[in-house]
């Protein structure tokens, strides 16, 4: 995973010495993660000024356990502040932080509930000039407050640290 993320920054820095910077308002798009609770999602972005940034991610994961199956749904709510990256324009770097609410479903009672978790973020972010077209790349360690079922009591063990989630973004602009 660590590669690819590696990759996604390498490309996003080639095609941005290619491309004049171009701002934009908002976007709209999709997401795949590597994340607990989110593998696929939908995505809204939004700059409330010129470097801060509102971004709402609406997604889940579905996973089979040997007779059972357990599906999460997620929805997250980051804050980012933008950074330009000279001289590369309409590329940028930011940090910031975010919220996730998740439910879980599952054929097993010890697998259902509904949980919260906060995370910092840091990643990139490009613009391309001539087209309406985002795309980012981060990573969201995620810290979970609420766990979505008791998993002591069932003998399972919940992962309550999540840092291996990372991201990659493509959103049309507008």
């Amino acid at each position: 995973m660590k590669n690819l993320f590696l990759s996604v920054l390498l490309v996003c820095g080639m095609l941005g010495t290619a491309f004049a910077q171009s701002d934009y308002k908002s976007a709209i798009g999709g997401s795949i993660r590597s994340g607990y609770h989110e593998v696929v999602s939908g995505s809204f972005k939004t700059f409330i000024t010129d470097a801060g940034a509102l971004e709402f991610n609406l997604g889940g994961r579905g996973k089979k356990y040997g007779d059972f199956d357990w599906v999460t749904v997620a929805f997250s709510a980051t804050y980012q502040h933008h950074f330009d990256i000279k001289p590369v324009p309409g590329l940028r770097w930011y940090v910031g932080g975010g919220l996730m609410m998740y439910n879980s479903f599952s054929d097993d009672d010890a697998y259902k509930g509904f949980g919260m978790g906060i995370y910092p973020t840091g990643g990139i972010d490009y613009k391309f000039a001539n087209i309406p077209l985002n795309l980012s790349a981060d990573i969201r360690p995620t810290i979970s407050v609420v766990d979505p079922y008791d998993s002591h009591e069932h003998g399972y063990d919940y992962r309550t640290f999540n840092g291996d989630n990372f991201g990659i973004s493509v959103r049309y602009t507008f």
